[in-house]
């Protein structure tokens, strides 16, 4: 069988599991790039290979990276060529992202003048959304009169509920009375914006509030979830708004957050006492 036909009953296999668009989408991206590699055209389709792609990954990527890449593999072994394949995940580089501050939020959505990509900056910290959440959002999720809104097939395709800021209800409804489509955040040529657009909107936003740390639009989701843990919010609380499966996911935030190390008193600081 060639490349394209596998790949087309990957595709299917997915498909038919109701697999996301963003995990069919990368699934075939790696499947893709071990068939297409000169391994492959080497040694053939077979354990052996996928090994050594793997290993000329870890080469040029980050371990989570590649991790997607053998989740891939192994699936496409498994319900494709109907073998099994089991390679080691790498260990991942623990890498803690720089939170923003409150203050550093507080510049970037004033230094935003439109009022389009301000409510997108508000709604991404303030709700702790994902950018597919956001860009998915349509003016029937905002239910005003309780202040919820619903987040509908996020990711593993949950639904989920999340407070809206009561210091954004008013500014949100009147903006999506409005609005003539459906799509709470449509793009200028009507339907969705797309996450690149996101992430630019974002950055422009952080350079003319003048942040020097690489600012993306995940990293308010982050600044979210820090620093609701920081004022005292119970981590399964946090755990639900963020739509976390697992509560080791959600405890992250625990080592991110420097709370607890800038409320300890230093034995140095005591000696004078």
């Amino acid at each position: 069988m060639k490349g394209d036909e596998l790949l087309d009953k990957l595709k299917e296999h997915l498909s038919l599991k109701n697999y996301s668009k963003e995990t069919l989408k990368g699934y075939i991206h790696h499947v893709q790039r071990y068939l297409e590699s000169p391994i492959v055209g080497r040694d053939g389709i077979n354990s052996e290979s996928a090994r050594k792609f793997i290993l000329s990954e870890l080469n040029k990527k980050e371990p989570a990276s590649v991790s997607h890449a053998i989740f891939a593999l192994e699936y496409f072994f498994k319900n494709v060529l109907n073998k099994s394949l089991n390679i080691p995940k790498p260990k991942r580089n623990k890498k803690i992202p720089e939170i923003l501050t409150k203050e550093e939020i507080k510049k970037m959505i004033e230094s935003t003048s439109n009022i389009k990509h301000r409510l997108i900056l508000k709604v991404l910290y303030g709700c702790g959304l994902r950018v597919g959440e956001l860009i998915s959002l349509k003016k029937e999720d905002m239910n005003f009169n309780e202040g919820l809104l619903h987040i509908k097939l996020g990711k593993g395709k949950k639904d989920r509920f999340v407070k809206i800021p009561l210091s954004l209800i008013e500014e949100l409804k009147a903006y999506s009375m409005l609005l003539n489509e459906e799509i709470l955040f449509p793009s200028n040529r009507g339907g969705k914006l797309t996450k690149k657009t996101i992430g630019k909107i974002v950055e422009n936003s952080a350079k003319k509030a003048g942040i020097t740390k690489e600012v993306y639009p995940h990293l308010l989701r982050h600044s979210f979830a820090t620093h609701l843990l920081e004022q005292g919010t119970d981590l399964r609380v946090i755990q639900k708004l963020l739509g976390h499966s697992d509560i080791k996911t959600t405890q992250i935030y625990t080592q991110i957050s420097q709370a607890s190390i800038k409320n300890i008193k230093m034995p140095l600081d005591s000696l004078d006492n």
